[in-house]
């Protein structure tokens, strides 16, 4: 596929648990043949850390692009980046300048004391400046970038063990604010994207993953985890997409990773083209546990 970079490129602002950017290629070669001269809309209503849409805006010139993710802050962070990109790096540079120079212990104080200022700050505030900077540092200092919350909807992640982390990306910021301009950024289920994707859209669904095993669930990032029932009810969804005409490309784990006998998805999704793809595992604490595992591309051709 010839492509022509448009602009500054942009790539994830944040780290992102199972994000797409290792197995990316894999994925351009789902793109539909006609996007930029055509297929002239995008869709991705479960945003995650955007390596697919970054890609998508980086080398086509598309008519209308919608975005979604239930996951309130990493919405809010987006918008911010958009409308508000000069006073979030503003904030960035400063707790930038704040956390690098300090050793162990001063780093550990600051994580966690920003930790417990993020978690009050977005109780009572879902718009300030502050919240995106916070979430972004938070991101690029702890674990793995992995974001989890407990029972009471409080972000729980420990600090990660980085020499020399990088919270302030600030052309990479710029570009992304700039790829971001005119984008429907929603916050809210993957459903509501139904009122946009028609037979000019590619739609990319990358929902949290269905475990491989019953510990290895880091891909539930809201309260609510995505049950066998949420796979089946997104199945679903994505059958009504397709029955509208829409280029659909969709992830998941491999469930044949551990049990050849397990078909979910090749039932789930039997009219469609599923491709099974060899990815990293990194977000498992055991490092032995690390390394190639299969996953899903899932497309209507």
């Amino acid at each position: 596929m010839s492509r022509k970079l448009l602009g500054d490129a942009a790539k994830p602002f944040v780290k992102w648990a199972g994000g797409k950017g290792q197995i990316l290629s894999e994925i351009r070669e789902k793109y539909p043949a006609k996007l930029g001269r055509g297929i002239n809309k995008y869709a991705e209503p479960f945003i995650g850390g955007g390596a697919v849409l970054f890609d998508v805006l980086n080398n086509f010139t598309l008519d209308e692009v919608y975005i979604s993710d239930i996951n309130k802050e990493l919405i809010h962070t987006y918008i911010t980046i958009r409308n508000s990109v000069d006073e979030l790096c503003h904030v960035l540079s400063k707790y930038e300048k704040e956390y690098l120079p300090q050793d162990a212990d001063a780093r550990k104080e600051i994580y966690y004391g920003k930790r417990e200022l993020f978690n009050s700050v977005k109780k009572h505030s879902d718009t300030s400046i502050e919240l995106a900077a916070l979430f972004i540092f938070l991101n690029r200092t702890c674990f793995n970038g992995l974001y989890r919350v407990n029972s009471k909807g409080g972000f729980n992640v420990p600090q990660g063990s980085y020499k020399n982390p990088c919270i302030f990306d600030e052309s990479n910021i710029r570009a992304v604010s700039q790829k971001l301009q005119g984008v429907t950024i929603i916050c809210g289920d993957y459903k509501l994207a139904a009122d946009f994707i028609d037979d000019k859209t590619f739609a990319y669904f990358d929902p949290p993953y269905r475990p491989l095993s019953t510990t290895a669930s880091f891909t539930a990032y809201a309260q609510d985890g995505f049950c066998d029932t949420a796979q089946a009810e997104l199945a679903s969804f994505i059958n009504s997409m397709n029955d509208k005409g829409a280029h659909i490309v969709a992830s998941n784990s491999d469930p044949k990773n551990v049990d050849e006998q397990d078909n979910f998805f090749d039932i789930l999704y039997a009219t469609y083209e599923i491709s099974r793809i060899q990815a990293s595992r990194s977000i498992n604490s055991n490092g032995a546990k690390r390394g190639k595992v299969r996953e899903l591309l899932i497309a209507n051709g």
